[in-house]
């Protein structure tokens, strides 16, 4: 559920610094089939009070609670993430990270007649597959330079700033990539909060590579160097770097 089925070409590449108060966040409501144990109902956020929401009372509580919504969610074992023979699930990982840590990242998003009314003010009924459609990762990409200072999204020019600042206030880092073949799939990966047992990978005391927990081709509840400098690769034509406290 990598692929860029979204159009978003007339967007910008340049990031919009400006909040716009017209644009509305897309919420579906939960779903008792959005399960860890099920591939149905991806786009629905999970209906599961085992789930731990990020605890906004202290940055310890926030580091805290991150690091046991990690171990809830384990990218690594649950059917959810898990890859098909069509699809990996990157973007659907970092909306429940995103989810749970209570800041907004889209999994659907007004299709473009909707978000056409929806800046002239109009109400528009969320209906999946009408009104609103699935988003994907290169999709994502530009949506966050169109729409992420409306949602209180700050852009980053770093991955050692972004680490910085995960690891200072427990906030939510995100790495997203376009990928330069259209239809293909992009890539977005959140940053997370260094543990004990978890590490960015630096060098000279810079983070080069920071700690990392993504679904994809292969899922990592935690990792860094194994990966690189993904976001770098030649496949992709552009990537962006996004924070929310």
């Amino acid at each position: 559920m990598e692929k860029h089925t979204l159009s978003v070409a007339s967007l910008p590449l340049e990031d919009n610094a400006i909040p716009n108060s017209q644009i509305k966040k897309v919420d579906l409501l939960p779903d008792p089939k959005s399960r860890l144990d099920s591939m149905e109902m991806k786009e629905k956020p999970l209906m599961d009070p085992g789930i731990p929401f990020r605890d906004l009372t202290s940055v310890a509580s926030k580091k805290e609670s991150i690091a046991h919504l990690i171990d809830k969610l384990d990218v690594e074992n649950n059917l959810r993430y898990q890859r098909t023979v069509e699809d990996t699930y990157c973007n659907v990982y970092s909306y429940d990270y995103c989810y749970f840590s209570k800041v907004y990242l889209p999994t659907v998003w007004w299709t473009p007649e909707s978000l056409e009314k929806v800046l002239q003010g109009q109400e528009v009924e969320v209906v999946f597959e009408q009104t609103v459609d699935r988003i994907y990762s290169s999709a994502l990409h530009d949506w966050f330079l169109q729409w992420g200072v409306s949602f209180g999204w700050k852009r980053m020019s770093t991955v050692d700033e972004m680490q910085n600042k995960v690891n200072a206030n427990g906030g939510i880092g995100i790495i997203c990539a376009k990928r330069r073949e259209k239809g293909l799939s992009g890539h977005i990966v959140p940053v997370v909060p260094e543990t004990a047992l978890h590490k960015a990978y630096r060098e000279n005391g810079i983070v080069v590579y920071p700690l990392q927990s993504q679904a994809g081709k292969l899922n990592y509840n935690y990792f860094a160097e194994v990966r690189k400098d993904w976001w770098n690769d030649e496949l992709y034509s552009s990537c962006v770097l996004y924070y929310h406290e």
